[in-house]
């Protein structure tokens, strides 16, 4: 069988389900600072980096060390608490079934990551953290990556970005109508529809869905 191209993942809400950690660590950080964060609100909007998500909450001269200090704590509060989205591990093997290599390129500081991964014992070649947007591109392209599967209008731009095929789930923060919007090609449920989907576009039957 000929080698299946690369396939890249996002990791939170398109492999995992980040939410009700990353709100525990903000409940956590917020004790420690002396601040309120409105968690229920942000982790309805995870995607964006952490620092840009605190701008409305803190003093500028606060933010670094607020994410310093949230990636410290982070593996206390959000590594057993947070699972593998459905169809997640299936995807994966369905990669590997065809030969291709999985790419996990993620916003998330690397090391918080790769306890995730390793957790959930999610299978992958590489891990690239710390990458948002279309900074996600350089790594796509590097990785051999023909698809990009996210949950967000960025994970878009970075699919773009490397001028590949966008793979989105509405497991995410985005929804259908902003994914198309920004130009994904294909939108999913979510990843237990992925290997069929995938299957197809091998086959030559990829399309919209």
């Amino acid at each position: 069988m000929t080698q299946a191209p690369g396939v890249g993942f996002d990791l939170d809400l398109t492999l995992i389900d980040t939410a009700p950690g990353f709100g525990a660590v903000l409940e956590a950080l917020g004790d420690e600072l002396g601040v309120a964060f409105p968690v229920a609100e942000m982790v309805t909007r995870l995607g964006p980096p952490l620092d840009q998500m605190l701008v409305p909450h803190l003093e500028p001269e606060r933010i670094g060390p607020a994410v310093d200090r949230f990636r410290v704590i982070y593996p206390d509060h959000a590594i057993t608490t947070v699972p593998a989205l459905p169809g997640a591990v299936d995807a994966i093997a369905a990669v590997r079934r065809a030969g291709g290599r999985v790419v996990v390129v993620t916003g998330k500081f690397t090391p918080n990551a790769q306890l995730h991964l390793a957790h959930l014992g999610l299978d992958h070649d590489h891990l690239a953290g710390e990458v948002w947007g279309v900074g996600k591109g350089d790594v796509l392209r590097r990785e051999g990556c023909s698809i990009y599967v996210g949950d967000h209008v960025h994970d878009v731009e970075g699919a773009h970005a490397a001028g590949i095929l966008s793979v989105s789930v509405l497991t995410g923060g985005s929804t259908r109508e902003e994914l198309l919007d920004a130009g994904t090609d294909v939108v999913l449920d979510d990843l237990t529809r992925f290997p069929r989907w995938y299957a197809d576009h091998l086959a030559g039957a990829g399309g919209p869905v």
